[in-house]
């Protein structure tokens, strides 16, 4: 909200007005308020490693993070052009594998992913997508740059928590929302099911969500897109394959899918084909999906493109497919497979994060500067033992943002999940999630690991 002078930035000077005409017995009441809603609407997750419950709400904070126009477009055009080279890269390594001939990317890199699929080799996904819907983690340092953090190009999720977080702060400020001029976020559901639709060959394709079932931690999602689409939630058993065509058992018999927006991981699609032991998918989907049959968002194979380790080659990749440079840079990435990049990860392991090359939610990570000696030294041990496992990073200064805590506004930080469709063009929702790391200090901002959540307002102008 503050420059380094301390002075108001232009896009909160409104806000700034209205919270300090606010006591705080009337902050903590909205404050209050906020949370009242999250359960009334059941805006909740599971956490699957917590003894005092499972279903939480995602901490939504009163204050809206504000975005200027100007500063949206950057991430606009940096984000259509990362996914517009992903899909690329997605399509070569799967097919032609130009970029290993080229010596641009080592293959070891890629073909050592654990997220690599192999049936998926000489596919050829619908008018040649790959990465239908992706949430790219961005971060922004002390002086204002855009760091893209990392990419999310299987199931990401939190779009809903986006959604409802509008609903509810639009309440609590309304005139302040009306006069800023905020861009909407409603459209959403309409992008993604046109996309849907698009990506079929049928005239009026039946779409539906394919979720794991209640007990996934983003439960709640699936059951919102699928009800603001107006499209079926199906679980793999409400499923069937015939000819190579995928029906519905419904009550009337069986229906057919012609495109399915599946919140299942890749390996648990289909288990005739990868995990054998998978209850979760759908025996026969994939061999239908290669016969054209049934549109799948995201396409099978594309988690390769979400691990760590080719993460840090993305500059490289935007270049080779696109000959440009990246309009948001990755964060400065030290890769543990290279011998001269793990020598300073184990020598500086106490300023850096370290990272799991395919892990996510907060999971499988060190902060450097946050942990014990023991820490440092259990990771050491991993490092040295599988290298290509992590990556490292530098502990960037990540910009914060005024957060309601106990004891009254507080600086907390922050980063930014912006939603892309790819479907007849690339579009960026004009919006975003804003995580926010509730612990004072935390550079933390997953749900999973305690973080909250923003309203994000871009603004028109």
């Amino acid at each position: 909200m503050f420059d380094e002078n301390g002075d108001c930035r232009s896009t909160y000077e409104q806000m700034r007005k209205k919270l300090n005409g606010l006591s705080d017995k009337k902050l903590f009441q909205l404050q209050h308020s906020t949370e009242k809603a999250q359960i009334s609407m059941g805006m909740t997750f599971n956490v699957y490693h917590d003894s005092k419950g499972v279903e939480k709400i995602l901490h939504l904070d009163l204050v809206p993070r504000i975005i200027s126009a100007q500063e949206w477009q950057v991430i606009e055009e940096g984000l259509q052009q990362r996914i517009k080279a992903v899909n690329l890269f997605l399509d070569d390594i799967y097919n032609d594998q130009k970029i290993f001939k080229d010596k641009v990317i080592p293959s070891e890199v890629v073909l050592s992913s654990s997220d690599y699929l192999k049936p998926c080799i000489g596919l050829k996904p619908p008018k040649g997508i790959w990465s239908h819907i992706s949430g790219s983690d961005i971060v922004r340092d002390q002086n204002g740059k855009f760091y893209v953090l990392e990419d999310n190009l299987r199931c990401p999720s939190g779009v809903s928590y986006l959604l409802e977080n509008r609903e509810i702060i639009k309440q609590a400020f309304p005139e302040l929302f009306s006069s800023l001029g905020v861009r909407p976020v409603s459209e959403y559901p309409s992008m993604l099911l046109n996309m849907l639709q698009y990506m079929s060959e049928e005239s009026n394709p039946t779409v539906a969500v394919l979720t794991p079932g209640i007990y996934n931690s983003a439960y709640f999602e699936h059951s919102y897109l699928a009800q603001q689409m107006g499209v079926e939630l199906v679980t793999g058993p409400d499923l069937m394959v015939k000819n190579k065509r995928v029906y519905m058992q419904t009550t009337k018999g069986l229906e057919p899918v012609h495109a399915l927006y599946r919140r299942i991981d890749d390996t648990f699609m289909d288990p005739t084909v990868f995990n054998p032991d998978s209850m979760l998918g759908v025996p026969g989907l994939f061999e239908a999906y290669k016969a054209g049959n049934i549109v799948i968002a995201n396409a099978p194979g594309t988690g390769v493109a979400d691990d760590k380790a080719v993460y840090t080659y993305m500059p490289k990749i935007i270049k080779y497919y696109l000959n440009e440079d990246p309009i948001i840079e990755n964060v400065p990435t030290y890769m543990c497979s290279e011998k001269d990049d793990l020598a300073y990860v184990l020598e500086n392991i106490e300023e850096l994060v370290v990272k799991e090359t395919n892990a996510a939610g907060g999971y499988g990570m060190l902060i450097g500067p946050k942990a014990d000696k023991e820490e440092h030294e259990k990771f050491r041990k991993l490092l040295r033992a599988n290298p290509r496992n992590y990556i490292a990073q530098p502990t960037l200064s990540l910009s914060t943002v005024p957060t309601l805590s106990n004891e009254g506004f507080a600086p907390r930080h922050v980063d930014l999940r912006p939603y892309v469709v790819y479907g007849e063009k690339i579009d960026v929702l004009p919006g975003a999630l804003t995580r926010v790391a509730l612990v004072k200090d935390s550079l933390v901002v997953n749900s999973s690991q305690g973080g909250g959540s923003k309203d994000t307002w871009v603004l028109f102008e």
